[in-house]
């Protein structure tokens, strides 16, 4: 991962034990939450809402941390992104100008970065160690798949490295590096391989907490089930942005 910023894994069957323990109780989740659908109705974010335990363990099922190469450690609730056929479809909460980034450049983002204040400007306030995708619905290639540009983590690294190198590390936080994480996200584009990334059930996604990602438009014509594409995602923080910069 180290190269490329991100790992697939699988298919294992203890990965497979705890999708299929965790699916169930994630469609009783989707059905109950009050989040509302994004993207014209194609998308629910599902914040924090898988009820695992702490180590990640869901009905019975231990989450395989030995599988994935990671240190076992305390987590959130998964997040459940649920993406629905025709994804992306315009929508009150964005502007033309995004609705067109996002079905042009698949939502190309980097997680722990916040819009604050009313210009919305980009702070690092959700510094996490790594992002771990676990698919719990089968799905076709074309079925919105997630989306990396491998390498972008170097160079992310790198530009957000220079942006905050004249301000104290404890203020980190709350420098707007907005300018800085623009322009080494256009660089990325230019000459960062863009690569889907579908998965299975029994099959994870480990990225590099700094790579670019993002979703693919959907464009499969195979059936899926009325809930679309499932992925839980798990982002645990890491102490300080000094920290989510500078660890390996």
């Amino acid at each position: 991962m180290k190269t490329k910023g991100w790992l697939h894994i699988g298919p294992d069957p203890t990965i497979l034990a705890w999708a299929q323990a965790a699916l169930p109780i994630a469609v009783r989740a989707l059905e109950g939450t009050a989040q509302p659908l994004r993207c014209g109705g194609t998308w629910a974010v599902g914040l924090d809402l898988l009820p695992n335990d702490l180590d990640g363990a869901i009905a019975g099922a231990s989450l395989p941390w030995g599988t994935f190469g990671l240190k076992p450690r305390a987590l959130h609730p998964a997040q459940l992104s649920a993406i629905l056929p025709g994804y992306p479809q315009p929508s009150h909460e964005e502007t033309p100008a995004a609705f067109a980034f996002r079905k042009a450049r698949d939502a190309a983002h980097l997680d722990g970065l916040l819009p604050i204040g009313p210009d919305r400007r980009r702070m690092v306030k959700e510094p996490h160690a790594w992002i771990l995708g676990l698919p719990l619905t089968p799905s076709g290639a074309g079925a919105s798949p997630l989306v990396v540009w491998q390498g972008s983590h170097d160079i992310m690294r790198d530009a957000l490295m220079t942006a905050l190198a004249p301000f104290a590390p404890e203020s980190w936080a709350d420098v707007d590096i907005t300018d800085a994480y623009i322009a080494a996200r256009k660089r990325i584009f230019d000459i960062c391989p863009r690569v889907e990334v579908p998965a299975q059930p029994g099959e994870a996604t480990l990225l590099h907490r700094l790579i670019v990602h993002g979703v693919a438009p959907w464009t499969s014509r195979a059936p899926v089930t009325r809930h679309g594409r499932i992925i839980a995602y798990f982002r645990p923080l890491m102490p300080s942005v000094k920290d989510w910069l500078s660890a390996p």
